[in-house]
């Protein structure tokens, strides 16, 4: 399945077997979308959200 990319317009190849949840990125820009819904020969995307971590409170509590 193709769609495009939300962000630059680029075509976004998804797998014919992909699963809800799945992730693909857009080869053109890179900004990641998460598969929300899949059915119909049809895939629904949404930007993946930036998950951050507080790697500095992690090494702290590691360290000590």
């Amino acid at each position: 399945m193709k769609t495009e990319c939300s962000m630059c317009g680029g075509l976004i190849e998804v797998p014919d077997d992909c699963l809800k949840g799945e992730l693909v990125s857009c080869p053109d820009c890179g900004t990641d979308y998460e598969v929300v819904g899949v059915g119909g020969g049809q895939v629904t995307l949404q930007a993946a959200e930036d998950v951050k971590e507080d790697w500095e409170n992690k090494i702290r509590i590691i360290c000590n």
